[in-house]
């Protein structure tokens, strides 16, 4: 029993090590900008889900025309963090829901994952991005405690912001802004709106 638990405790550690090392290469991570199609992003990362647990049925609506501009890997990174977490704090639910969408402000989208989970106090809202801050115990939900503060280390290199609604028991939704278009044509349509 103590050797089961010495070897949990490693394995623990290797993931928060390399939890770690995500979140410091995020910073010194040069941009490459594109149009990234979020929907088909999204629609690929929830087949992964689900193939790595086929016994679970969550219901997923993901909507359709939603995209970004931004750096595929970051942005691949964020939504995976995001969508594992819906995964994750659904399994305890029974019929199990996520959805996903967005709306468009001038450049920028607005986009929201919402899950039916174990949700979690508002009071705690500001412990949620910040690394090693877990709301939940590992008894409870496994986790590292890095990964939120990766999608918002993320979202702020793209010049956007993250907030969250929750409530215990009853799910969470995590809002996010990310530009929609480059910058060039951001500062244009600006100027246009100025004149």
């Amino acid at each position: 029993r103590r050797l089961m638990r010495i070897q949990g405790s490693v394995r623990q550690m290797g993931e928060l090590i390399d939890a770690l090392l995500v979140l410091s290469r995020i910073s010194r991570h040069t941009l490459h900008r594109e149009i990234i199609d979020v929907t088909a992003l999204v629609e690929s990362i929830v087949q992964d889900l689900r193939q790595k647990e086929a016994f679970r049925t969550v219901q997923i609506e993901i909507q359709p025309g939603m995209s970004v501009h931004g750096d595929r890997r970051l942005i691949s990174d964020l939504f995976v963090n995001l969508l594992a977490n819906a995964w994750k704090f659904t399994s305890r639910t029974e019929n199990a829901h996520v959805e996903v969408g967005a709306s468009t402000h001038g450049s920028m989208a607005t986009i929201f994952i919402r899950d039916n989970g174990a949700g979690f106090d508002m009071a705690h809202e500001q412990k949620l991005f910040k690394p090693f801050q877990r709301l939940h115990g590992t008894a409870e939900f496994e986790g590292t405690g890095v990964g939120l503060a990766t999608v918002a280390r993320i979202i702020d290199r793209h010049g956007g912001k993250i907030w969250a609604e929750g409530k215990p028991g009853q799910g969470a939704v995590f809002y996010f802004t990310l530009p929609t278009m480059p910058l060039t044509e951001q500062f244009l349509l600006m100027q246009r709106a100025m004149a």
